[in-house]
């Protein structure tokens, strides 16, 4: 801890050294050209064939998401930006026949800026980003942080039922989907609590999150979006804490001022997915004067009951405890579909040609969803719905050019309230089982602030800050369905826990050697605290459900980037950065039924006398060490990168390592002997192994208790390729391969979510030019994992864990209660399928005394992975696309054509089957 915070204070001291030499004698001999720095832009508009293009709407957007200015190309496609400040900007351009296209231009002082910007219908990538380094828009071939792209075609092209599928054929990044209706993405092999989200720089992501999943993250409409931006390595010195992975930069489309007259423009978007049978679309709707805009966008979906490849689900609780295949309930996977439906809201004002406010409000709502990995996907249980899954976020930004000594400053107030209810029987089906309900409702209230310079090679010098306060109600209760009692229980985390963030950071961005040599450095102090408290707890047999607790945590974090142009196309890229990850309330407080089987918070652990086990499965034994309060985690990044782009060809190669040091890490409670029947919350001890690992009846898997228990390094490669083949042929593709350990063992690290295997993804695009259609053949290739930690087989969306009496519980509840079990005529249950009673059962599957997955079955509580691997798999799909006119577009999706079975880490659903997907949309 000492030698990384020495590290990251020889950055800063250095950081500040270079800034004092160089800045400030540039700003004293440039202060009157900055003062009266203005510049212009112009450019030409073409399409793929050369011919200009008029009639198109450009806009002026600087990194902060304001409008600066507004025009139209005339009929040869020319178009102006006069006296404007000078600075890097975005650059939009919007036509009815064409996709929208966003890029990055520098506005120098007393210059005229000249581009060229062709037109294409179905474009394929962006290279600008925005928010790699703040108030920065960039090429993104010329920062040292890796950066993904994915504009609002692809957005929508790809996102055929959630959000979270815009990681789908990206480098680097991988999708998470734990349910139906809950995912996320990975991003260099961490997922959850190690990604942070971020909506137009305001943060999305909170405390209350659970670890290796994203709860509210598919509530974000893609239609409402114009890119997602994922960073990929930690950026904690610009987003703070979580950011240890990377971050995922969801940008808002935003509208556009009108001229003199105002202006309406809009859009509608309708799919259907046969996959799921879902179908849906939205409406937006923008409106524009000189100086007010408005955009109004509402939309709605219904997703129903997936087919996946053959109608067979792999981890179905049928095969699990039954060892049948899954389609004897039908091919449709039932508890699958669900209805989500929201608008969003976003408005710009300029009082005044140096002033800017910006308003968004969103809102979303999903229905019927439910966690099916814990129902038939892969516990048996009769309840596990997500109930009144809602959002509501906002901010409200002011935006000031020219204020001081500083070009630019903006202020954002934000607003962010995340709710859900969580309803759950366990027992393994058992109708007769206790009913959880534990809503959860997270508020957040959000400061931020920065101040910009810019001087003759620094393209921004920032300076920032930002304060978050967290707040969480969550009341829970247990009803008992034979009795019709109800009684208040412990909630998943504290009723009324409190949890604040709050940093402050710079960063510059220098032009060393201008055209030739770009740095950029950045430095952040956090500080995250922590509280709840008894007074706010249920009491339940005299004594309040969870104790007083507190903790404060800080840490400084920073990142170093070079990218040298050595040749005409050809950069070269090096970036340190470190994350950091102070422990939030999930991580503090949860004590209840989690993705991974049942968890106990450290304080409750610690008042039984728990130690840490040696790994999170059931064999796992004592390692000495006991259970402590937590403390932050740190990343160290390191990676550098090769660039090269021509007229006819793109190609990028990355190689990076992360070290995860302090790692929070989930693994078996071991309590003295004699823990039978004591209490862990609500939840009675019901079992206790040789071991001292200890089991509760919502969960057969052994309790487990998060421990800054290891550190782990990944490390991996990342390459890109795009090649046009012939003037209408063009060939791309990418190629992502991750290895993790842990340090201390060797042995994969038990990080939450797992990691995802090698990944290629391949595609032939034909789209003559000057016509209105496309045609794409592309493949996602997967390697097999084969490296699987102890918590990744003890968890039910990936090892699938089962022993003999998770067999006899499912076989006597969940199975008897959908009729697979009936009495025969001499009153004994038997399996209708095969005819055959439990125990016969239990012997088939696993039978005692044989060594199954490496594993002896030992006795009824062994627990034996189903899966000791994900198997590799290949996916062909087609797409194309037809232009009807100027107005209509027709997209048709061809996925999975070979009907291949296929899933990834910590899915708690296999991929859709043969499916086709049609889209429709209009602009006007």
């Amino acid at each position: 801890m000492r030698q990384a915070r020495a590290i990251i204070l020889s950055v800063v001291a250095l950081a500040v050294a270079f800034n004092l030499a160089l800045t400030y004698p540039l700003a004293t001999a440039h202060a009157q050209e900055q003062q009266s720095g203005r510049g212009a832009l112009s450019g030409t508009l073409t399409d793929a064939s050369g011919a200009n293009v008029a009639g198109a709407q450009i806009y002026l957007i600087n990194p902060q998401q304001a409008v600066l200015n507004a025009t139209k190309s005339d009929t040869e496609g020319r178009f102006k930006f006069a006296d404007m400040p000078a600075g890097t900007y975005e650059l939009r351009v919007t036509h009815r026949g064409f996709d929208n296209r966003r890029l990055s231009v520098k506005l120098a002082s007393r210059e005229t800026t000249d581009v060229a910007v062709t037109l294409e219908v179905n474009r394929i990538e962006e290279r600008i980003t925005v928010t790699a380094e703040s108030g920065q828009a960039a090429d993104r071939d010329r920062v040292a942080q890796q950066v993904n792209v994915i504009p609002e075609s692809n957005i929508l092209q790809r996102t055929t039922a959630v959000l979270a599928q815009v990681a789908d054929e990206e480098v680097g990044v991988n999708l998470q989907r734990t349910s139906p209706t809950i995912g996320g993405i990975f991003v260099r092999g961490l997922t959850g609590k190690n990604v942070a989200v971020y909506v137009d720089g305001v943060r999305y992501t909170t405390s209350a999150q659970r670890g290796g999943i994203s709860t509210f993250f598919n509530l974000n409409e893609p239609s409402s979006l114009r890119a997602v931006e994922i960073l990929r390595g930690p950026n904690s010195a610009q987003y703070g804490s979580d950011s240890l992975g990377g971050t995922v930069n969801l940008v808002s489309r935003v509208p556009g001022f009108g001229g003199e007259e105002p202006e309406t423009h809009g859009e509608l978007n309708t799919f259907f997915t046969s996959a799921d049978l879902s179908f849906g679309g939205n409406t937006l709707v923008t409106y524009g004067t000189r100086r007010f805009g408005l955009l109004a966008n509402v939309n709605a979906r219904r997703v129903n009951n997936l087919r996946p490849a053959g109608g067979i689900d792999s981890h179905s609780s049928i095969t699990r405890f039954l060892g049948l295949p899954s389609d004897i309930l039908g091919s449709r996977l039932t508890d699958t579909a669900f209805t989500q439906y929201g608008g969003t809201f976003h408005a710009n004002y300029a009082p005044a040609n140096d002033q800017q406010f910006i308003f968004h409000y969103q809102r979303a709502q999903q229905d019927g969803g439910k966690r099916y990995d814990q129902t038939l996907g892969g516990d048996g249980n009769l309840i596990s719905d997500l109930r009144n899954l809602m959002l509501d976020f906002g901010y409200v930004r002011y935006l000031k050019q020219g204020v001081g000594f500083f070009d630019n400053g903006s202020v954002t107030a934000s607003y962010n309230t995340q709710r859900e209810e969580r309803v759950n029987q366990g027992g393994r089906g058992n109708p007769r089982g206790n009913i959880t309900h534990q809503p959860e409702r997270t508020k957040v209230f959000g400061l931020s602030a920065s101040l910009d310079k810019q001087f003759t090679r620094h393209n921004t010098f920032l300076v920032g800050a930002d304060f978050y306060r967290e707040t969480v109600d969550a009341p829970a209760f247990t009803v008992n369905p034979v009795a019709g009692t109800t009684v208040l229980s412990r909630p998943r985390i504290p009723d009324g826990a409190r949890y604040i963030t709050t940093g402050i950071y710079a960063q510059d961005v220098l032009e060393a050697i201008p055209e030739r040599l770009r740095l950029s450095m950045a430095v952040r102090y956090h500080v995250a605290s922590y509280r709840s408290r008894a007074e706010n707890a249920a009491i339940v047999n005299g004594r309040p459900l969870f104790p007083d607790d507190s903790l404060r945590e800080d840490s400084f974090s920073g990142r170093f980037g070079a990218v040298a142009t050595v040749a005409r196309g050809l950069n070269l890229s090096f970036n340190y950065s470190r994350g950091f990850r102070a422990p939030n309330i999930t991580d503090l407080g949860t004590l209840g039924l989690v993705g991974n089987g049942f968890e106990v918070d450290a304080l409750s652990a610690i008042a039984l006398g728990g130690q840490i086990g040696t790994n999170a499965g059931a064999d796992a034994i004592s390692s000495g060490r006991p259970v402590a309060v937590l403390r932050s985690e740190h990343s160290n990044n390191f990676d550098g990168g090769l660039h090269f782009r021509r007229k006819r060809f793109d190609t990028d190669l990355t190689l990076f390592l992360t070290d995860l040091n302090n790692s929070i890490s989930q693994q078996t409670l071991i309590l003295p002997p004699g823990a039978t029947g004591q209490f862990l919350g609500d939840q009675q001890i019901t079992r206790q192994l040789p071991t001292g690992a200890v089991i509760v009846g919502l969960s057969t898997n052994p309790v487990l208790v998060r421990a800054n228990f290891e550190d782990a390094r990944l490390y991996g490669l990342e390459y890109t390729l795009d090649a046009r083949l012939h003037r209408d042929l063009t060939f791309g593709g990418n190629f992502t391969m991750i290895r993790a350990y842990s340090k201390a063992t060797g042995l994969p690290p038990n990080i939450e979510g797992g990691t995802p295997p090698a990944t290629a993804f391949l595609r032939l695009r034909y789209e003559p030019a000057g016509k209105r259609y496309f045609v794409e053949a592309y493949s996602t290739l997967a390697d097999e994992q084969t490296r699987l930690s102890s918590l990744d087989l003890a968890d039910r969306r990936t090892g699938a864990a089962r022993s003999r009496n998770d067999i006899r519980d499912f076989f006597n509840n969940g199975a008897r209660a959908r009729g697979l079990v009936q009495l025969d005529s001499f009153g004994v249950l038997r399996l209708v399928e095969t005819n055959e009673t439990l125990r016969q059962v239990q012997d088939r599957l696993l039978p005692p005394g044989t060594v199954q997955n490496g594993i002896l079955v030992a006795g009824d509580g062994t627990v034996v992975p189903l899966f000791t691997r994900l198997p590799g798999y290949g996916l062909f799909n087609l797409r194309g696309g037809f232009r009807v006119g100027e107005r209509s577009n027709i997209f048709l999706d061809f996925e999975n054509i070979g009907d291949k079975s296929y899933r990834a880490p910590s899915w708690g659903i296999d991929g859709a089957g043969r499916s086709l997907t049609a889209r429709y949309q209009y602009r006007f």
